[in-house]
């Protein structure tokens, strides 16, 4: 008997992605009943292959992408998460800089309508919310963590950046967005971004009642 599917779990992606979230992404989202949809821009293309980080001298791991993220409807999706390293950097790429305007990166779009859509659970990882940083009104006031690397765009971005000890927290919770510092904790980041989906799967049965 097959596995039932709860749902997808959209993870934007580009070049120069974490290797060791890809691989937990790969392994534990359909283990706990998830679909994993790896979206990019890709434009204009039918599809665009993307590489990790070169670990241990050379690119582990790759991924045929095929959903571009300008047509996503987030509603689609339980959730999205936003892959660590360089990736989303890349992803956060705006072709025309214009006193005045906005980032247009289609990422970025993607985010502001994510956002706005109600009970869609949303992960960042590691250096994944220079993504965010992309807008300030994405992230301004939102209380997060992340990689030290990013520490200062978050800052600058107005972020709230939760402290433990000497170091960003492991884990934050700030409404519907759910934070991991670095590929270290990415399966308690799992854990906690499932538990936020299932909660919310559960808040909306009893609605229905």
């Amino acid at each position: 008997m097959s596995r039932s599917v709860k749902g997808k779990i959209a993870v934007l992606i580009e070049e120069h992605f974490d290797a060791t979230e890809f691989r937990r992404f790969n392994e534990q989202l359909p283990a706990r009943g998830y679909e994993v949809d790896y979206a990019s821009h890709l434009w204009g293309n039918a599809s665009l292959r993307f590489g990790s980080n070169p670990d241990n001298g050379e690119v582990e791991e790759h991924v045929v992408v095929t959903t571009e993220v300008s047509t996503m409807d987030p509603a689609a999706y339980k959730g999205i998460i936003a892959i660590g390293a360089y990736a989303m950097d890349r992803l956060r790429y705006d072709p025309v800089a214009r006193k005045g305007r906005r980032c247009q990166a289609p990422a970025v779009e993607l985010l502001r309508r994510a956002v706005a859509t109600e009970g869609l659970k949303l992960g960042a990882i590691c250096h994944s919310l220079w993504l965010y940083c992309a807008d300030p009104d994405l992230i301004r006031g939102r209380r997060v963590t992340c990689a030290h690397n990013i520490l200062w765009d978050v800052l600058n971005a107005g972020g709230e950046v939760v402290y433990e000890g000497d170091a960003t927290a492991d884990i934050v919770i700030d409404g519907d967005l759910v934070t991991g510092r670095h590929p270290e904790v990415v399966d308690r980041f799992m854990d906690v971004f499932l538990q936020e989906i299932e909660a919310e799967d559960a808040r909306r049965a009893a609605r229905a009642i």
